[in-house]
Order: C-alpha cells, then structure tokens, then sequence
C-alpha cells in the first residue's frame, strides 16, 4: 500500500484562506489506458479525455499516477509553463534520452510540452505532478509557507496564539 500528500502552495492573495482537505475515494478516480500497457489514473488535470477529481487549485495541477509494464512507452503532453517533477515508487522508468530514474528518485522536469517515459525490463509506477508557477517569493519555516519572513513571524504567533 501506497501513500502520498502533497501540499499546494496558494498565492500571496489566498494564503490566509481557510485550509481544506479533499478525500477523494479510489472509485472517483478515472483509470485510462493511453498506450499498450500503460494505465494511468488521473488524479488531477486532464489525460486523454479523463479529469481528475482534485479540483479548484489555483495552480491548475496535473497529478498523474502512471504504471507501466515491461517495455511499455508514453508520451504526455504537459500544460505550457507548468513546473513539475516525477518520482518512481516501483521499479525504475526511462526518461528519453537515456537517463534512468530508480525506485524513490525524483527528476525535476525542464521545460518543455512533452515527457516521454519508457517502461524497462521490471513494471514500474510513478508520479507525475506539475503545476503553473506562482512566480513570487517564498518563505517558509517548518509547517508554515509564506511569502515574506514577516508573515512567517505572523503566522507563529497566530498559532501560538490559538488561531487556527
């Protein structure tokens, strides 16, 4: 059994929102088969026709767990401008090129439209997450990301103080 949370930085205008939480059940999430031996549930974004449950996120996310069996090859298009990462959590994956992510490596994605993920001699799975950049600054300390050590300070005291 698998677990991951990921945390989404807001913009410096919604940071003092109300957090939330969305528990998607396993059922709401959309399976796809975009090439021979390729299943991708699609957790947030869009993939062939398929859109994630997770939604409402100013950074427009793409959040894809990909499976590939042996051999196996993909190519996704990403959205313009999105910075993003994979991470393998089984086997190992190909990236074109060459270049080989092992199981609990991350590549940081360069920019580009496509990403071409190629299966090797085991089934592999991992992530695929990617996002619009915010483009601002970023402070951060402990659980608490901020834009300016100021606000750092702010949001301290402010849970000292009960506030939350």
């Amino acid at each position: 059994m698998w677990g991951f949370q990921l945390w989404v930085n807001l913009p410096a205008a919604q940071k003092m929102t109300a957090p939330r939480y969305q528990d998607i059940a396993p059922g709401r999430i959309p399976v796809v088969h975009p090439a021979a031996g390729v299943e991708v549930r699609v957790l947030a974004g869009e993939l062939t026709g398929a859109v994630g449950p997770v939604e409402g996120i100013p950074t427009a996310p793409v959040y894809l767990d990909v499976s590939l069996q042996p051999g196996a090859a993909l190519t996704l298009e990403l959205p313009p401008g999105h910075h993003g990462f994979t991470y393998v959590f089984d086997g190992e994956a190909a990236l074109v090129g060459g270049e080989r992510l092992l199981r609990s490596e991350l590549g940081v994605l360069s920019d580009g439209q496509y990403l071409q993920l190629g299966g090797t001699d085991q089934p592999s799975r991992l992530l695929l997450v990617a996002g619009r950049p915010l483009n601002e600054p970023v402070a951060r300390y402990g659980p608490f990301v901020m834009n300016t050590p100021e606000q750092i300070h702010e949001a301290i005291a402010d849970f000292r103080a009960g506030k939350f």
